[in-house]
């Protein structure tokens, strides 16, 4: 068991309370795990189309009259599916009159086994064998080499085209958001079989082009229970989820992958109630439905009753456990999500996969635990995913956040310098540390290098690139990235670009600018935005602008405490001591209250947090007395203690102690 958890001295309390003051800008955690779980379907475990992936078929039936080529060919066959392809390849070179099933299978075993230019010599040798099974292995393995153009162009140069080739090939175009494309092969096809529809309906439901894919639907000749589950999930995501559930209440049969699809549609709607109704009411159920109701109750914020599911789950997997792990995470319960990691590997069931690590060197990096980190960077290196680009680019982060900047260099550049290629999601990463410790020129320097090694920033570059400016105070640069984000139609700007800039803007003083580009915003203003402006309104103590961005803030925030003290703060440092007791007033009525702030430290793998006005620790005596020499020692250099934001609730003595 992975013994790194700390004891929390902080009261009775094992918790660290969490701030809920406004957030001003936050570097976004680069990997986040919603990218690998995003838009968690049924299909995320289950394929509800046979067809949805250029599947390598090895042949099933060997016709050959040579019994010793047939044997041969059910060797090659064996060898290629165990991933010995040179093997397989040298039996191939020894055989002196192979058939075509033999070339059949040493060419689909190179494209299964990733090697797709040598699959391609032997299809193009002038003594080759070929068939509509060979040319379509051909087409498929290019369509799974994501070489979309090399399998058009070997598509339409078949000399016979059956029903699979052409479903190998819309499907191609589909994958690769071919959607037009795949549609006018569809259309030209001399025969369809129910995958070619399961494919484009699959394929039109899911890229928002519903009633195109309802009109085909309802135009199958015969439809099977993919048909209908495809047309489930469509309608789900599009919203149209009673419409779903009448389709579904219609199916003539259904399976295990059908009831999933309904309960992930029922989640993806925020209606949880019957989710999980119909989850009580499956005649079976799978891992993947277990993991599909936990999935949409984390997504829509029940982490209570998604953790008494995954209790009661009579079994899991690494999907399960990870899933329970991202979502304590994204609640900002890190110690939570690190004693689930401990569980999972004590277990000796299911083993950690790339997002796992990626989501709990996350809990790592908002915890600031380095040793914690450490501990699972062990882990790490003796694992495949060492060289992982996300798990990489999740440690960077995870050092970074725990002061560690020299060691998350130390990382990017073993990578540039050994045999891992670095992709853009490592550049981010080390931008984004930058960021973190305020190192604009060198967040700058690195966006240069990053771009002389040939890579294109996107909107996550950018988001690092800009926060860092904005704590470096480099405002100027920070509004030059940001104007060339905009003029780069390829990378869409979103919330948290706009949050960078007000930040920017805010930080520098310029208060006017930062209301000026929210006004002209084309699309509503987020909680971040208004949060930005009003932290920059309290430090440079701006009580117009302040009430305004408080005021629309509350508006999509009406709970948050935080906002209130702000608000307060920012009228007593202008003296409008009436007005600020006013809003704290407000707040009082509300019932709202500010968890207090905290800090922490750790001695000898023992962490001890403290909060404002907190005595409750075993040598607090000890502490406020040293505390009390110090804040004596700093009032004979000339420190003067800043009590304009001083609550009601604390004396001044204890105040300044804190």
């Amino acid at each position: 068991m992975l013994a790194f958890f700390r004891v929390v001295e902080v009261g009775k309390s094992s918790r660290i309370p969490l701030s809920n003051c406004v957030q001003i800008v936050t570097i976004p955690v680069l990997i986040n795990l919603k990218l690998l779980l995003r838009r968690p379907r049924f299909n995320l475990y289950h394929s509800i189309d046979g067809s949805r992936s250029a599947k390598i078929s090895m042949p099933r039936k060997d016709f050959t009259v040579d019994g010793n080529v047939a044997r041969c060919n059910r060797m090659i066959t064996s060898l290629s599916k165990d991933g010995r392809i040179m093997e397989a390849r040298r039996l191939f070179d020894e055989m002196r009159d192979p058939d075509v099933i033999t070339w059949t299978s040493v060419i689909s075993g190179f494209i299964k086994c990733g090697m797709i230019e040598e699959a391609r010599r032997l299809f193009d040798r002038v003594d080759a064998k070929k068939n509509v099974v060979t040319w379509t292995a051909m087409v498929g393995g290019y369509i799974r080499s994501n070489k979309i153009s090399e399998a058009e162009k070997l598509f339409h140069e078949m000399p016979n085209k059956n029903v699979v080739s052409w479903n190998t090939m819309i499907d191609g175009y589909a994958q690769n958001g071919g959607i037009d494309s795949a549609m006018y092969l569809f259309e030209k096809m001399p025969e369809r079989n129910v995958v070619s529809w399961n494919t484009v309906v699959s394929m039109l439901a899911q890229c928002g082009r519903i009633e195109e894919a309802r009109r085909l639907f309802d135009r199958m000749p015969e439809r099977d229970v993919i048909s209908w589950t495809a047309m489930i999930a469509g309608l789900s995501k599009n919203g149209r989820i009673d419409e779903a559930r009448l389709l579904f209440d219609r199916m003539p049969e259904r399976n295990v992958v059908s009831w999933n699809a309904m309960i992930t549609g029922y989640s993806q709607n925020s209606r949880l109630d019957e989710a999980l109704d119909l989850f009580e009411k499956m005649p079976e159920r799978d891992l993947p439905s277990w993991n599909t109701m936990i999935t949409g109750l984390i997504q829509n914020g029940d982490l209570r009753r998604a953790r008494k599911l995954f209790n009661a789950m009579p079994k899991k997997n690494v999907i399960s456990w990870t899933t329970m792990i991202t979502g304590y995470v994204q609640e900002g319960e890190s110690e939570e999500a690190l004693k689930i990691f401990s569980r999972m590997l004590s277990t000796n069931g299911a083993k950690p996969n790339q997002g796992t690590f990626v989501s709990v060197l996350g809990a790592c990096s908002n915890l600031a635990g380095l040793g914690e980190g450490q501990q699972i960077h062990q882990i790490v290196s003796k694992t495949v995913y060492q060289d992982s680009t996300f798990v990489v680019s999740a440690l960077i982060n995870m050092y970074s956040k725990s002061g560690e900047l020299k060691t998350a260099r130390k990382m990017f550049d073993d990578g540039m310098t050994s045999q891992r290629d670095l992709d853009l999601v490592s550049w981010n990463g080390i931008i984004a540390a930058y960021a973190h410790h305020g190192c604009g020129k060198e967040a700058i320097s690195l966006f240069n290098e990053m771009r002389e090694s040939g890579f294109k920033p996107d909107d996550v570059t950018y988001v690092g690139l800009i926060s860092a400016c904005s704590h470096a105070g480099l405002v100027e640069e920070g509004l030059k990235y940001f104007d060339e984000l905009v003029k780069d139609k390829s990378i869409l700007v979103r919330e948290d670009h706009y949050a960078c800039l007000v930040d920017l803007c805010g930080r520098a003083g310029r208060l006017k600018e930062a209301v000026d580009f929210i006004e002209r915003l084309e699309t509503k203003p987020s909680a971040r935005v208004w949060g930005a402006l009003l932290a920059g309104c309290n430090v440079h103590a701006n009580a117009k602008i302040g009430k305004l961005a408080a005021k629309k803030l509350l508006e999509v925030e009406p709970e948050n405490a935080g906002t209130y003290m702000l608000l307060s703060n920012i009228y007593a440092s202008t003296g409008k001591w009436k007005e600020a007791s006013r809003v704290r007033l407000q707040m009082k009525d509300k019932g709202l209250k500010k968890q207090p702030g905290c800090s922490w430290i750790e001695v000898s793998n023992r962490v001890h947090a403290f909060v404002v006005d907190d005595k409750s620790h075993s040598q607090s005596k000890l502490i406020y007395s040293l505390i009390r020499n110090l804040h004596s020692k700093m009032k004979k250099v000339g420190y003067e203690p800043n009590n304009v934001f001083l609550s009601d609730e604390y004396e001044e003595e204890d105040f300044s102690l804190i």
